[in-house]
């Protein structure tokens, strides 16, 4: 695969991930959570934002001292004191960057910010520069770029190029756009930064509408070499895209897109569960690639064809993303296939007739409860074998009764 066909993986869970309600981190958590991304095999961490409070400014100095092999990058807005501060909070690190932002949409230009365009391009320019001279990598963002108007943003993000920016990204703020948008803002962005000098240019999308993996891709395929997510897509409101689920798309789809990122696939669901730990925020049962449904399986067609070929009915293996196996769940739409197999597993083995008659006491039971566990299982098995037993002293046998597997 072609070195341009490579995207960065910008993880920023603990930055804008840590500003989704509930998930905030104290420094020791922040550091087992950086140690997880380096293993996961992220390019760039987004340690945090030093002005914010003393407290991140010792996690993102703390993390840049240690975490050696990727960029760790501070967030600063384009003020002199963010910029210094964030230095201040970098300057240790092994490969340092500071990530300058200023809103650029007139709606925040105008409300938020109560500036003009025109002094808006003078300070990107300005802080960048000065971004510049505490090290040669330097990001800016746009920030609400999507509802920013065209020229205009690429006129400021010329503006950023020209002062000293390396890598331009282009964030969709408020999950407003669509992919067809984001396309056409994308390409019209790298064509015209392209014409000052070569510069990486990033997606950071939201999911409002849930579109950030699916605008992340679009943005990818438009030219961007790099991605901005989080782990099980944590951050402000609806969050951001999924680390998990774009890198998967990537792996999962190759024969559409054809992208290679240096994550290491097999530490996704360790750094899910890491992060639900850390924070206490578990992830939806449905989320894909890490949540507890994604290798589940309860339809009694589904456990079939799983049972006989798991590619039947799942895309990927669970342990490609580090998930131990996959689940045949207990339900009322589960088969005899799937209960003969949780049978065995419990112990037991039954011959057909045996097993048609557990099957319509399991199923009873299903329709009154959402899952069937183990317990409730095991109770009926001893329930059948008490009431069914005949014995056959003929045969020195009992007959009925489901024999222990391995048992003669």
């Amino acid at each position: 695969m072609s070195e341009k066909a490579r995207v960065a993986i910008f993880d920023t869970t603990l930055r804008d991930g840590e500003q989704s309600p509930g998930c905030s981190m104290n420094l020791g958590e922040k550091m087992l959570m950086a140690r997880q991304l380096d293993e996961l095999g992220v390019d760039i961490i987004e340690a945090g934002f030093p002005i914010a409070s003393e407290g991140d400014f010792e996690a993102v100095r703390a993390v840049a001292a240690e975490i050696r092999r990727p960029i760790i990058a501070g967030l600063a807005r384009a003020i002199p004191g963010d910029i210094d501060r964030a230095w201040q909070a970098l300057r240790k690190a092994a490969r340092p960057r500071i990530h300058v932002f200023l809103a650029t949409s007139d709606i925040h230009l105008k409300y938020k910010l109560k500036i003009t365009r025109e002094q808006c391009v003078k300070q990107i320019a300005e802080a960048v520069r000065m971004a510049s001279t505490f090290c040669p990598d330097v990001e800016f963002s746009p920030e609400d770029a999507t509802r920013t108007e065209l020229e205009f943003l690429c006129t400021v993000t010329e503006a950023a190029v020209e002062a000293g920016a390396t890598t331009i990204n282009i964030p969709d703020t408020v999950g407003y756009t669509m992919p067809q948008d984001y396309t056409r803002i994308i390409t019209a962005v790298r064509e015209r930064a392209e014409l000052i000098r070569p510069v990486v240019i990033s997606a950071h999308c939201h999911n409002d509408l849930g579109m950030a993996v699916a605008n992340s891709i679009a943005a990818v395929e438009a030219g961007a070499r790099q991605v901005e997510c989080t782990i099980n897509g944590v951050g402000e409101r609806a969050g951001n895209a999924s680390l998990e689920e774009f890198v998967m798309a990537t792996r999962v789809r190759r024969d559409v897109l054809p992208y290679e990122t240096a994550i290491d696939a097999r530490q996704l669901y360790p750094a899910s569960q890491l992060l639900s730990e850390i924070t206490g925020v578990s992830v939806q049962p449905n989320k894909a690639i890490v949540g507890r449904n994604a290798f589940a399986h309860e339809a009694g067609i589904h456990q079939d064809g799983v049972i006989k070929n798991p590619l039947t009915y799942e895309i990927m293996t669970p342990q490609s993303v580090g998930v131990p196996d996959n689940r045949l769940v207990l339900g009322k739409h589960s088969g005899r296939h799937a209960l003969a197999r949780h049978c065995e597993r419990l112990g037991y083995q039954f011959e057909r007739r045996d097993l048609d008659r557990i099957y319509k006491r399991f199923v009873a039971l299903a329709d009154q409860i959402k899952t069937v566990e183990d317990r409730h299982l095991l109770a009926i098995i001893r329930e059948d074998i008490t009431t069914s037993v005949v014995p056959v002293f003929a045969e020195g046998k009992t007959a009925g009764l489901g024999r222990a597997a391995g048992t003669s």
